[in-house]
């Protein structure tokens, strides 16, 4: 979440509920990614009557994908349900993924928007174009109209913080990694307070990252951008050979204008592409955190401490996924029971509006 205290209490009221009638302990953490207003003075305030919520806070706004990271790598659950704190993703449909998960075996489940008609068209669009984009690239794995509303086992989890990326995007990340899945689906809620969190430039950052981080695809698009020059140039020396041969020299001028222009736009264009990936070596090269924790409410939790890298064990031992029949008890892993945030089977993670 980031700066959503106007639907904190809305949000607080809905999904309280929904957890208290799974039957199951769980906890809810709360990743707060350096709001400005008075988001982590409602929490505390929360706080003190739910002693399941587990507050995270990030010492500067990290991003979207870099909360969900913090909570990801944090959370204890057997079963981790990641959802935006905006209410456009139902919490009411969080006991029918755990129950579909558990009667399948299931690994993933995917909170599917089937119907976005509370969002403008121009969203709806861009949206659309987005998915067709990210399958044709990374495969038809990548369910179409598929956000950050999902849940995921612990082995699921476990392999996630065990990838090496660094500019994450999990939209891509989660089918990629071939797990059990299934859907469940859901008509796309209007926001009841606030401000959208994610503006155009953030949504091309994500088409971005999106695109270089799971496909070679543009650096052959910048050959075939070159191939396609050359084509260009090639008739152009045959006309101005053709123009010098009889003497039309003067109106040549145009065209060598405008193959100037053509051949620049298309080298900009291609050193752009290549920048991009040199951009995500020179990241990776950097290897720094994604993300700082401020503070974490949990027992134990050491304010200040960086990002753990990829694969430590920074919520205790891995377990393996809730199956039907199984009871609902602790992890050994987690803090001791009666602590006000003792990890429980199911744990909640709350992200920035994508």
């Amino acid at each position: 979440m980031y700066n959503e205290e106007e639907v904190l209490p809305a949000l607080v009221s809905r999904l309280r509920p929904v957890l208290a009638d799974l039957g199951v302990g769980y906890e809810v953490v709360a990743v707060d990614d350096g709001s400005t207003d008075r988001t982590a003075e409602l929490l505390a305030a929360f706080r003190l009557g739910w002693p399941e919520l587990r507050v995270i806070g990030l010492r500067r706004n990290s991003g979207h994908q870099a909360a969900l990271t913090a909570g990801l790598d944090r959370a204890h659950g057997a079963y981790v349900v990641s959802i935006d704190a905006d209410l456009q993703d139902p919490p009411e449909k969080i006991p029918e993924m755990l129950a579909l998960a558990r009667a399948e075996g299931l690994d993933i489940v995917y909170g599917i928007r089937a119907d976005r008609a509370s969002d403008t068209g121009f969203k709806r669009w861009t949206a659309g174009l987005y998915y067709r984009l990210v399958r044709r690239l990374a495969g038809p794995s990548v369910p179409a109209q598929a956000g950050d509303f999902r849940l995921l086992s612990r082995a699921a989890v476990d392999a996630l913080k065990a990838l090496p990326d660094q500019q994450r995007v999990y939209r891509l990340l989660v089918p990629w990694l071939g797990f059990p899945s299934g859907e469940v689906r859901y008509e796309r809620a209007p926001r009841p307070a606030g401000q959208s969190k994610y503006p155009l430039g953030r949504m091309i950052r994500l088409a971005v990252d999106s695109v270089t981080g799971f496909s070679a695809a543009p650096l052959r698009i910048a050959t075939w951008l070159g191939g396609f020059a050359f084509l260009v140039c090639l008739a152009l020396m045959i006309y101005t050979l053709s123009a010098h041969a009889f003497q039309h020299t003067v109106p040549g001028w145009t065209s060598l204008f405008t193959g100037v222009l053509f051949i620049g736009a298309v080298q900009l264009i291609c050193v752009g592409l290549l920048g991009e990936y040199v951009g995500r070596i020179y990241t990776a090269v950097q290897n720094r955190p994604t993300y700082f924790i401020g503070h974490d409410t949990a027992a134990g939790a050491a304010a200040g401490v960086a990002a753990e890298t990829p694969g430590d064990p920074a919520t205790g031992a891995a377990r393996r996924p809730l199956r039907a029949g199984d009871p609902a008890v602790p992890s050994p892993a987690s803090p001791p029971e009666g602590s006000a945030d003792a990890a429980a089977p199911v744990s909640q993670g709350l992200g920035r509006r994508s």
